[in-house]
C-alpha cells in the first residue's frame, strides 16, 4: 500500500486539537478579562506547550511515512495500519496519541508517540513535552525511546538509552530503522 504523504497521518487528532485550541483561546480571553493573570499565562503555556508537541509529533510521523513510501515505490510492499487516537505507556505514565505499524510479512515497525493529558496519566520525566516509542518486532535490542524537550524554545527530539542519556534524533535515525526493519534476517 502506497503512503500519501499529503494526507496527514493526524488528522482526526487534529480536528479533536482544534476544539481544545478554540477552547483554552476562549478560557485565555476570559481570564485576561477578569484579571486572571495566573490563569492567562498558563493557559499561553499551555496552548504554545500544545502546539509544539502536535507539530513535533506530526514530524515524527509524516518523516516515517515519506519513508516508507519512499521503500514502496522501490517494492518493499509495505502495509500500514494507523491508530488515532491511541493509548500507551512509558514508565509509569499513560500516554495519548498516535500509533502508526508498517508490516513486511512478518516483520513489524511501530512508531507511536504522544503525552499525558490529566494529572491522572502521571507525569513525563525530563522535563518531556511529549514520549515516543519505536518498536522492532522480534528485535528488542534496536527499539528506542525518544523524548521531546524543548531547548531554547524549540523542540528538538532526543534518543534516550536505558541510563537516561539524551542523544539528538534526526530523520536519518529513522532511515537508519527502517533499513534494520527491511532487511532483518
Amino acid at each position: 500500500m502506497h503512503l500519501k504523504c499529503s494526507e496527514s497521518i493526524l488528522k482526526t487528532m487534529e480536528e479533536l486539537d482544534q476544539v481544545w485550541t478554540n477552547l483554552l483561546t476562549e478560557l485565555t480571553v476570559r481570564a485576561k478579562n477578569s484579571d486572571g493573570g495566573d490563569v492567562g499565562e498558563y493557559l499561553k503555556l499551555k496552548s504554545t506547550n500544545d502546539f509544539l508537541r502536535s507539530t513535533s509529533v506530526q514530524w515524527l510521523f509524516e518523516s516515517v511515512a515519506e519513508i516508507a513510501s519512499e521503500a514502496n515505490r522501490r517494492n518493499a510492499n509495505l502495509s500500514f495500519e494507523k491508530a488515532d487516537p491511541h493509548e500507551f505507556k512509558i514508565g509509569n505514565s499513560n500516554l495519548v496519541g498516535w500509533l502508526i505499524r508498517f508490516r513486511q510479512g512478518v516483520r513489524c515497525l511501530s512508531v507511536e508517540a504522544g503525552w499525558t493529558r490529566s494529572p491522572s496519566d502521571g507525569f513525563m520525566r525530563g522535563g518531556a513535552l511529549a514520549l515516543a516509542r519505536i518498536t522492532h518486532f522480534g528485535m528488542s535490542k534496536q527499539n528506542a525511546d525518544l523524548l521531546l524537550a524543548k531547548i531554547e524554545n524549540a523542540p528538538i527530539w532526543f534518543m534516550v538509552d536505558d541510563h537516561g542519556r539524551r542523544s539528538e534524533f534526526h530523520s536519518n535515525h529513522l532511515q537508519n530503522h527502517f533499513k534494520i526493519f527491511l532487511n532483518a534476517d
